[in-house]
């Protein structure tokens, strides 16, 4: 058997592809009727699947199984579905594929049943005011939901209103808007509204409208104007930061933007720069402000100049115009103004002690209202040491009290005040200056020595030498430096002393000549360096002493002491010294003398046998008190010139040698209360009588008389051995108790 080729398809089973438009409405509708070349004696059995038979979505098409035929049962939508794939099969009737499934292919012809639409109902689009030509400003866009290959899909663009100006125009075919003429202006019109409108089938199918709205955007092509061109307004004098008023002006442009704000400027009129003027950015006014106090006085009216413009420059496409001027007239009104002090502080100088009542200043105010009558009133308002005086209405200042320099109310010098100046308006208004008061020293001192009296040796060259000081209460300049002389009334003093200067406030005193020991008195003249200067004689008391080999006073401890507190150059170590082992000696005898003063009184009460009175009473005192009667024999003191004396008293050896003898017999007491001042006059005159014992020992007041039951009181000294006599030790205390050793030695 030869090999069969290839088999050939039946032409009966391929099934060429259906077309059946979309939104048929004769339903079911027979689209095409299939049929096998394999015919069988009982029949065949067909059927299809697919998407619109057992697929979603279901029922759209059917086929009779047994003649083939099949059916369209609904509307079409290409829109939704343009061609549909089905499988067709043929069984014989035990269900046997008689053929191959072959390929049912339904093509869903379209049909204008959608309009264009735009992808937005309204389009904005924005272009500068006098845009030229051609000027593209926005694209409006639609689709069709119809086959694009067909007319269906093919839409046209036009306008069909944008009111009577004609400025914009439309592609037919992009749908691009562009301006058709020149004279775009924002001012006259902001806004522009255009209806547009999308046509499929080429512009005579189905159409579909939407807005394009066009916003014209502002330039500068209109400057800002006044309102008017005069405005008045009105400040108070002396107001300063103060606005005073508005110019309003006007500019076409738009509100807000930099080609709406407007720039002020004054030109003319405001010399001194009193007023600014400012932009309110909310209402684009100009504001005036004062930023200087005006006088009513001096200016009562101003008359400025002012322009306005842009702060952004007009468009070079802007119509020319003048600059916009306009005139402001400012009156200053008249207010009470408070009096001014022109020199504040006043700065005046006062001599001190200068006496109260004197006028040291006149110290007043001014009032800046000269078109007032006003009258000014002073009065302190601050004086804290109650030193001045003022007159309230013509404003003299006089001292109350003499100015003391120094004081605790003087700042460096200087006395502060201050005066308060007051006008009589209502309200009254008052100044405060201040006076500033300079207290000059005054040289009304004149320089003290000090100290005023000194030791120095009596051998030129060899310690003679003595240095001095001064002082002087008065505050420089009018204190050092010091100058020290010799009085010149006395020329003869230079033959033996010297005076050269040490420094601006000592001086050195030297010997010329060797003196002989003792008290000199010298005059000398001192002068300050004030204005003018002032000068005094004092004396210096020198005491010249006996100069040993060092150049130092033998007995210069002692002749300090005597002498004061002057100071020997050439002794100056040596006094020091001698001063700390004085004292060093003083408290080692002072012990001493204290223990012997007690067993010299346990030794008197021991030895006193004889004693006949047994009421003394160891006091350590002269007098024995109220209750010591029997002491003393009252009659010798009532009747002295039945005890008068036999011999001669010792003369005292300290006694000056002026000092007279006391007058006797003095006049005796009437009655025993007199013996008070009888005493007492006994006292006065044995301090002044040679004859008695030294001042520091028991004295008598009178003469006993012998054989008097009490002993004198002397007697207690006199029966002390000479063991307890012993006044030697005092002269290892050095030349201080030598006088006293020589006195009781």
């Amino acid at each position: 058997r030869q090999h069969e080729g290839p088999r050939r398809v039946k032409r009966a089973w391929v099934i060429p592809p259906i077309s059946v438009s979309e939104n048929h409405k004769r339903i079911p509708h027979l689209l095409v009727q299939i049929k096998s070349d394999k015919q069988q004696p009982g029949g065949v059995i067909y059927s299809i699947k697919g998407p619109g038979v057992d697929e979603e979505p279901l029922g759209i098409f059917s086929i009779d199984k047994f003649s083939g035929k099949v059916f369209l049962n609904a509307m079409l939508d290409r829109e939704e579905n343009d061609r549909y794939r089905l499988r067709a099969f043929a069984l014989d009737l035990g269900g046997v594929t008689l053929e191959d499934p072959t390929d049912l292919e339904i093509i869903v012809v379209d049909q204008n049943d959608n309009r264009p639409l735009f992808r937005q109902d309204v389009f904005t689009g924005h272009v500068v005011e006098g845009a030229e030509p051609g000027t593209c400003v926005m694209t409006v866009d639609a689709s069709d939901a119809d086959d694009p290959d067909t007319d269906n899909a093919v839409l046209r663009y036009s306008i069909l209103d944008q009111g009577t100006t004609g400025m914009f125009s439309i592609n037919a075919t992009t749908g691009e808007i562009c301006t058709a003429r020149p004279g775009l202006d924002r001012e006259t019109m902001g806004v522009y509204n255009l209806t547009v409108q999308a046509a499929d089938m080429s512009g005579d199918g189905l159409t579909t409208t939407a807005m394009a709205v066009i916003y014209l955007e502002d330039i500068n092509d209109n400057p800002p104007e006044f309102t008017k061109e005069e405005f008045s307004m009105e400040v108070e004098e002396q107001a300063a930061g103060v606005d005073v008023g508005k110019v309003f002006v006007h500019d076409k442009d738009l509100v807000g933007s930099p080609s709406w704000l407007a720039k002020f400027t004054i030109l003319e009129g405001d010399p001194e720069g009193a007023f600014t003027i400012r932009t309110d950015p909310h209402t684009n006014d100009g504001v005036l402000s004062l930023v200087k106090p005006l006088d009513h006085e001096v200016r009562d009216r101003f008359e400025l100049t002012v322009s306005v413009q842009n702060e952004q420059p007009l468009e070079p496409t802007a119509p020319a115009s003048p600059r916009a001027l306009a005139t402001v007239r400012v009156r200053v009104r008249d207010v009470n103004e408070a009096p001014v002090f022109r020199e504040n502080p006043r700065r005046i100088s006062v001599l001190e002690g200068t006496p109260p009542g004197t006028a040291i200043t006149t110290y007043t105010a001014s009032d800046p209202d000269t078109h007032q009558i006003q009258t000014l009133t002073y009065a302190l308002l601050y004086d804290p040491a109650d030193w001045l005086q003022l007159d309230p209405h013509a404003g003299t200042v006089r001292t109350k009290r003499e100015l003391l320099h120094p004081s605790a109310f003087l700042q460096g010098g200087w006395y502060i005040a201050l005066v308060l100046a007051r006008d009589d308006a209502e309200p009254p208004l008052s100044a405060t200056g201040t006076l500033s008061i300079e207290i000059l020293e005054v040289n009304d001192h004149a320089p003290q020595l000090q100290p005023p009296a000194g030791v120095l040796c009596g051998r030129p060259g060899r310690g003679g030498t003595l240095l001095l000081g001064a002082t002087d209460d008065d505050r420089p300049p009018h204190g050092a430096p010091f100058h020290f002389q010799l009085s010149p009334q006395h020329p003869q003093l230079a033959r033996n002393w010297s005076i050269s200067r040490f420094n601006v406030t000592h001086a050195v005193l030297a010997v010329l000549a060797e003196l002989p020991d003792g008290p000199y008195s010298l005059p000398l003249l001192l002068r300050d360096s004030g204005t003018p200067p002032r000068e005094q004689q004092q004396l210096l008391n020198v005491s010249v002493c006996h100069c040993g080999r060092d150049g130092t006073c033998q007995d210069g401890v002692l002749a300090a002491a005597t002498a004061g507190a002057g100071i020997t150059l050439g002794a100056l170590l040596i006094i020091l010294g001698s001063s700390i082992l004085l004292l060093v000696l003083a408290a080692l005898g002072a012990v001493r003398v204290r223990g012997r003063r007690r067993a010299l009184r346990k030794g008197l009460l021991e030895r006193s046998r004889d004693d006949m009175r047994d009421n003394i009473l160891n006091y350590d005192e002269q007098g024995g008190g109220e209750e010591d009667q029997d002491a003393y024999d009252i009659n010798q003191l009532r009747h002295p010139e039945l005890f008068s004396p036999r011999a001669k008293p010792p003369v005292r050896r300290d006694a000056p040698l002026s000092s007279g003898t006391p007058l006797a017999p003095r006049k005796l007491p009437n009655s025993p209360s007199d013996i008070e001042d009888f005493i007492n006059e006994g006292l006065e005159a044995a301090d002044s009588d040679p004859s008695v014992p030294p001042y520091d020992t028991a004295l008598i007041y009178d003469y006993e008389g012998s054989g008097s039951v009490a002993s004198p009181l002397s007697s207690i000294v006199s029966s002390l051995t000479d063991e307890d006599q012993d006044y030697d030790y005092l002269s290892e205390w050095g030349p201080r108790f030598r006088r006293l050793a020589d006195l009781y030695g």
